[in-house]
């Protein structure tokens, strides 16, 4: 195992590079990544964000899957530059302001991505030739925050966290300690890397473990990855592991992913219906990992004996979040005056330690209200249980989870509000879905003389949210159910669409938007 303890993300490697350079780091599209050529990558690309950027400069990197993506990890906080996680799912528009608030200097990512940015910043492909380098990762300056990634939040305005290689090796340690990585792991990582789900490649390089990369999930490609590279271990969300699931049975490859001894999941709650299915199927421990970008990644687990008890004996186990891992505390609170809750009530989540963020980008109030005295408040509603688990209840947040992609409910409802006049008061809502989690629902009343189809909305919206924000369901209401203050009551709108589940029509698409 290389220490991370001493140092930083890119003295991570240099360690791990030093003690089994030519062990393999990655495999990617079949091609094979020692840990010294991932080095050797990384300082390439350290010292051209040098040159090529101010130190007030950011570096974003935007596309699907790619050995520089990974290499981008260590390389670029190397530089004494943050790196700016871009989804290349979002619209231009939203990946425009990003690159704003980030102050970019240079973007680096697949080809067919960079034509969507506007050329007015620097570029380089993934993949381009560089000059040799020899820098060393060690010991270059690293900014504070040197990962930049913006979440959702809980306005129609993303807020940027920064994470320090800190944070991000402390979130390492812990899950690696939940979830040990045996001496001859191989893990498969089919998520986007610009996701914080990213920090299990690093926890894997950590413990000088091969990670095969997929260029993004398709269950077909990852069951061949699997029997090629005789995966031991995977991470997929719900919708990715009912695909998985779905692909194993219709072409009858069981015996091709016999070499899977453990699935991870989190990003979502799985529904034990699929858990139940998962262990009929595969002999393989499930864990599962509860977090949020603000804390680097996971903190709190639910490990195989937990669901082992949940699938034999005690199904209530299965609805939990977990213990937290080393390092980790957890408190639930009052969302009022953030006084501890007595054991066993509903409160909000807050959680310490230190792979806590460092805080968000430009926005001294909003970390103010999140951070309070080393606690995060996560947003989320939960209760200690009797048995120590962490049960997670609701979202204080008004937060939609669909296909494991978060969609804050206020961004949806700012733009359809700036295009569609012909409603007259909204309210967006996840509404539940047994594939994807949650679907986006818009619900509605119309203004005098107005009509609107779902069809129209989806156009209207087309370039000013990402697919995956567009309501998959639009219910138009004489009225909506109102708080005494004013606001719509969405949890008595979530109520009455789940009591009254034809209200919901027609569903935009069979599948998720792309």
């Amino acid at each position: 195992m290389t220490d991370p303890g001493a140092g930083s993300l890119p003295g991570m490697l240099e360690a791990a590079a030093a003690e089994r350079g030519s062990s393999v780091a990655l495999i990617h599209n079949e091609t094979e990544t020692t840990f010294t050529e991932l080095l050797g990558r990384a300082r390439q690309l350290a010292t051209l964000c040098g040159e090529a950027t101010r130190e007030e400069e950011s570096i974003a990197v935007i596309g699907d899957n790619h050995v520089d993506w990974v290499a981008s990890y260590y390389g670029i906080p190397a530089s004494g530059r943050r790196l700016c996680f871009l989804n290349h799912r979002l619209a231009p528009a939203e990946l425009e302001v990003q690159l704003e608030r980030a102050r970019v200097g240079l973007v680096i990512g697949s080809a067919s991505e960079l034509r969507r940015l506007p050329a007015s910043r620097a570029q380089l492909t993934f993949g381009e030739p560089l000059g040799f380098s020899t820098m060393p990762l060690s010991e270059a300056a690293e900014i504070d925050g040197a990962w930049l990634l913006f979440t959702s939040g809980t306005t129609g305005r993303p807020k940027g966290a920064l994470l320090s290689s800190a944070t991000v090796l402390a979130a390492c340690a812990s899950s690696n300690d939940a979830r040990p990585i045996g001496a001859d792991e191989v893990f498969a990582f089919p998520f986007p890397l610009c996701h914080v789900a990213g920090y299990n490649v690093v926890r894997h390089h950590v413990e000088g473990r091969p990670v095969v990369l997929l260029d993004r999930f398709d269950a077909l490609e990852l069951i061949a990855a699997i029997e090629r590279h005789q995966v031991t271990s995977v991470s997929l969300a719900s919708t990715m592991l009912t695909g998985f699931l779905d692909a194993i049975d219709q072409t009858s490859s069981l015996d091709a992913v016999r070499s899977l001894r453990t699935i991870a999941y989190g990003a979502a709650p799985m529904p034990a219906a699929l858990l139940r299915r998962t262990d009929a199927t595969l002999e393989v421990d499930l864990t599962q990992g509860y977090g949020m970008t603000e804390l680097s990644g996971n903190a709190v687990f639910l490990d195989a004996a937990d669901h082992r008890r949940g699938l034999d004996k005690d199904p209530s186990v299965l609805t939990a979040a977990g213990r937290p891992g080393p390092g980790v505390a957890i408190r639930v609170v009052s969302s009022d005056d953030g006084s501890e809750v007595d054991p066993g009530a509903v409160g909000e989540v807050t959680v310490s330690g230190p792979q806590v963020m460092l805080g968000y980008l430009d926005d001294e109030a909003a970390t103010a209200s999140t951070i309070v005295d080393g606690w995060l408040r996560t947003g989320d509603l939960g209760r200690i249980r009797s048995d120590g688990l962490l049960e997670i209840v609701d979202r204080l947040k008004d937060m939609i989870i669909t296909g494991g992609e978060n969609v804050a409910s206020l961004e949806v409802e700012d733009a359809i509000g700036s295009c569609c006049p012909e409603l007259a008061m909204l309210a967006v809502v996840g509404v539940p879905d047994e594939r994807w989690g949650q679907n986006v629902c818009c619900c509605a009343t119309l203004a005098p003389g107005g009509s609107m189809h779902l069809d129209e909305l989806a156009r209207r919206l087309n370039g000013q949210l990402a697919s995956y924000k567009i309501p998959r369901h639009l219910v138009i209401m004489d009225e909506l159910p109102l708080t005494a203050s004013g606001k719509v009551a969405k949890g008595e709108l979530r109520q009455l669409l789940a009591d009254s589940p034809s209200l919901l029509g027609p569903r935009r698409g069979s599948t998720p938007p792309t």
